[in-house]
Order: structure tokens, then C-alpha cells, then sequence
């Protein structure tokens, strides 16, 4: 399956759309690879997606063409959420602001 029709399909990110555009920005990989939005998406492989300040690691676990809403979250397992790391010019220019 495509990687920007699993996230739309598992409810990661709500339009297929936004999917294809956050891929196309370059915040999204597959086994720690970058990933355009026609990738392969097999089952048992990790997707790292940077959503603003954090990067969130999901773990594939099942493919389906379509799924209810109480059906999605069974799609992938959460593997961690980790703030996204800031270079020390962007902190001190935050502190004093």
C-alpha cells in the first residue's frame, strides 16, 4: 500500500492530501529512510513522522484498504514520541525572547 494512503487510511494524518504534502516536505521515513508519498508500506515496518515539535515512531502492523474509526488505532503500534532535538542557536535565541 501507498504510505500516503496508510496514513490517511490509519487516521495518522486525516487527508490523503496533507499525507502526500507532509511526505513531499521530507518529515516522513520509513526504516529510517526518507520517504516520498508512492513508497511501499509493508507490514512490520517503522514510520517516523515530525509533526511540529515532536516526531512520532509507529510501528505497521496490519494493511487494510479501509478502516472504521475504532478499526484504525489496530492498524499500528506506537513506538515512542520524542520532542524534536533543537540546535543550540535556536535555544538561545528562544530564551530570549
Amino acid at each position: 500500500m501507498r504510505l500516503d494512503k496508510f496514513l490517511k487510511v490509519s487516521r495518522l494524518i486525516k487527508r490523503r492530501t496533507l499525507a502526500k504534502d507532509v511526505c513531499d516536505q521530507g518529515r516522513v521515513e520509513i526504516n529510517e529512510r526518507a520517504a516520498k508519498a508512492s513508497s511501499n508500506v509493508k507490514v512490520g515496518d517503522s514510520i517516523s513522522i515530525r509533526f511540529g515539535q515532536k516526531i512520532v515512531t509507529v510501528k505497521v502492523e496490519e494493511i487494510k484498504e479501509n478502516a472504521r474509526k475504532d478499526e484504525a488505532a489496530s492498524l499500528y503500534t506506537v513506538i515512542g514520541e520524542v520532542p524534536v532535538p533543537r540546535d543550540e542557536k535556536e535555544e538561545d535565541e528562544y530564551l530570549r525572547a
